[in-house]
């Protein structure tokens, strides 16, 4: 009996110091290492803006390239492939900007998306055919209408000149995709 109950205290001792061990969401981290960076320094508050703003801005951006690359696999309509194209080239080229653009700022950006954007991803994964068309470009309608309003809060209220370009010239791009992917998601909701 003494040896099933040490047992079972190790065990519960095991599990529970695993889950006090596991990694927390990418961007999280991201930002925590940035807020200690900039920590009681003149710049602090500043600095925190930014890196919500970048570190959110690189996990939307791996989803779009990751769910680009998904749906140039799985679509079937023309559109949406050209669509998930279009994601693959500009959110490539807008992260590797910001990429550049965070390490001349000492911004650390997460390694990964993070567990929101994740889920999209899963969400999507086990969808084919027209049913993967209309649920891609309902989220593609959804997200770009949500990055438009946050890059244009970046332009509005970020106080550095280098990040208030990169989002005031990402936001043009973000404003095609949200129209082009209302007019794909309103073609395709017609043959429903």
């Amino acid at each position: 009996m003494k040896k099933l109950t040490s047992t079972t205290l190790i065990a519960c001792a095991l599990l529970f110091g695993f889950s006090c061990n596991q990694k927390q969401e990418p961007v999280e981290e991201a930002q925590e290492a940035n807020e200690q960076t900039f920590e009681d320094t003149s710049v602090e508050e500043t600095m925190d803006d930014l890196s919500e703003f970048m570190t959110e801005a690189a996990s939307g951006g791996m989803m779009e390239v990751e769910l680009g690359k998904m749906a140039q696999e799985k679509a079937q309509h023309a559109d949406v492939k050209s669509f998930a194209q279009m994601m693959v080239t500009d959110h490539t080229k807008a992260n590797d900007e910001l990429k550049v653009l965070a390490g001349t700022k000492s911004i650390v950006l997460p390694d990964s998306m993070s567990k929101d954007h994740m889920d999209h991803i899963t969400e999507l994964r086990d969808k084919t055919g027209a049913d993967f068309d209309n649920a891609y470009m309902d989220l593609m309608v959804e997200d770009h209408e949500e990055d438009v309003k946050e890059f244009e809060e970046a332009v509005n209220e970020l106080q550095d000149p280098e990040a208030k370009a990169f989002a005031s010239k990402t936001l043009t791009t973000l404003r095609k995709h949200h129209e082009r992917a209302k007019q794909i998601n309103d073609m395709l909701d017609k043959k429903k």
